[in-house]
């Protein structure tokens, strides 16, 4: 009876390591990966503060017309945002650096 208690403990603990190891395999590396899709450009009631960068961004960005639904692409739109973006010098939540190609988390 208790070797089948212990058995049956590990098999949970190795199903459960394995449900571990796959989820973190499929989410984004960096902190603010999630911030994508479409955005509105405010100057105050932001949900985030961004810098602009030539180099050591956190996030690559890509302005898109379309497309948007992957990490890195941004739309600009006026309204039916996602998330609301106020651009800073200093203060700044996470850094991005706009590109053509390469989009996406460090």
């Amino acid at each position: 009876m208790k070797k089948l208690l212990i058995i049956g403990v590990l098999a949970i603990f190795i199903f459960s390591g394995f449900a571990f190891i796959n989820r973190t395999k499929s989410e984004p590396k960096g902190k603010y990966c999630h911030v994508y899709g479409k955005i509105k450009i405010v100057e105050y009631g932001e949900d985030y503060k961004v810098k602009g960068v030539s180099y050591g961004e956190d996030l690559k960005v890509k302005r898109v017309n379309y497309g948007e639904g992957k990490v890195g692409k941004w739309k600009i739109v006026k309204y039916g945002e996602d998330f609301k973006i106020k651009y800073v010098d200093y203060g700044q939540h996470f850094k991005v650096k706009f590109v053509d190609y390469g989009e996406g988390c460090n």
